[in-house]
């Protein structure tokens, strides 16, 4: 499946005019790629990485282009300074575009001196929406290789889980021990193997730190740092005057949800990454108050995720592999909350109504296409 122009493209050229752009999200998700397809990027990119490159930085020898892109800067201790100099002393017409991995959007919350100089956009891996998908098989192919360009793009089985273990091995390897010290990395290599058999169920850190034999303070350290890295991210539940939810447990998913090995956690795990790719979008074009969270109170009843705008909820999605009777809990919230949208999806079923309260009933793709 040919890949179009990447969703972000058309913002990034919006902000690039009126400020600097930090362009942050995974390894590998396709940043420099995106970097390089604007007009100009090619004869004013620079990398961290090269040593020709760091030499012409650090003497602010800078190309002859009216785009400077620097990807990898922020290994650069000083990076922040250096681009808030640059920034403030820039010719007229000068665009300024700054890539990297989840370390730029880490390192962005250590005392930002770039504050008011920048607009900051999140690069998610491939969806339903961006590759035009429309037919079940394709989302299925979506579904099993993963939504990173390359094991996707690559179009094989093989591949895609020969990727998706040298991805992780790096991760841990050379981005977890550039952002902490860890003295143990076995254990943290057991930590990545233990948590896509996780997705899906109240994630307990308590219950790591005994597997693991570690304290609770190095897990919910570590965790915290996946995130920063775009590893995984965390759903927090759903909280209301009108429920009796729970308010502690999250639940824990994967941007690569190829990882997940059994198949309905690795449909719900698609599903919430979707979801959280056009919260990220919302909030980074439009500004808007959004989160994902999910639902799930004391009588046992949940929805598997519901996007929440302030303390309002939007929307409300439970996912199942195949068509099924609709869920209670879906219809309870749903009647509790009767403006949000409700939506019961499947991966493979073909069952695709309305019911008489407002609850929709689809395959998947007929809800992922609308997003982003």
């Amino acid at each position: 499946m040919p890949l179009r122009t990447r969703y972000l493209a058309s913002q990034l050229q919006r902000d690039l005019a009126k400020k600097m752009v930090l362009l942050a999200g995974p390894r590998q998700v396709g940043k420099t790629t995106l970097a390089l397809s604007l007009d100009g990027a090619a004869d004013g990119y620079l990398t961290w990485d090269a040593p020709e490159d760091r030499e012409r930085i650090l003497r602010r020898r800078l190309p002859e282009s009216n785009l400077w892109v620097f990807d990898e800067l922020h290994k650069y201790r000083r990076w922040r300074n250096f681009l808030k100099g640059l920034y403030d002393k820039r010719p007229p017409g000068q665009r300024i575009l700054v890539t990297g991995s989840g370390r730029l959007d880490y390192y962005r919350f250590g005392g930002d001196s770039l504050q008011g100089r920048y607009h900051f956009l999140r690069l998610h891996p491939l969806s339903v929406a961006e590759l035009g998908i429309t037919r079940p098989a394709d989302l299925a192919r979506l579904l099993a290789l993963g939504g990173f360009p390359e094991p996707f793009l690559g179009d094989s089985d093989v591949d895609a889980r020969r990727w998706s273990r040298d991805y992780r091995t790096r991760l841990v390897r050379e981005d977890v021990v550039s952002l902490e010290h860890v003295s143990d990395l076995g254990s943290l290599e057991l930590l990545m193997l233990r948590l896509p058999e996780l997705v899906g169920s109240p994630l307990s850190v308590n219950a790591l730190r005994e597997d693991l034999q570690v304290s609770h303070q190095t897990v919910s350290s570590w965790l915290h740092v996946l995130e920063r890295l775009y590893a995984v991210f965390r759903v927090s539940p759903l909280g209301s005057p009108k429920l009796r939810a729970i308010k502690k447990a999250q639940k824990l998913y994967h941007l690569d949800w190829s990882l997940v090995p059994a198949a309905g956690p690795r449909f719900e795990n698609l599903v919430a990454a979707h979801l959280l790719k056009w919260v990220h979008f919302q909030q980074d074009t439009e500004g808007r108050e959004l989160d994902l969270r999910y639902f799930r109170d004391t009588d046992g009843r949940e929805v598997d995720f519901v996007v929440v705008e302030g303390r309002t909820p939007l929307l409300a999605v439970e996912c199942r592999l195949d068509d099924d009777t609709l869920s209670p809990a879906l219809r309870y919230l749903h009647a509790r909350f009767p403006h949000a949208a409700a939506w019961q999806v499947s991966a493979v079923g073909r069952a695709d109504y309305q019911t008489p309260e407002g609850i929709r009933v689809a395959p998947a793709v007929t809800l992922l296409k609308t997003l982003v």
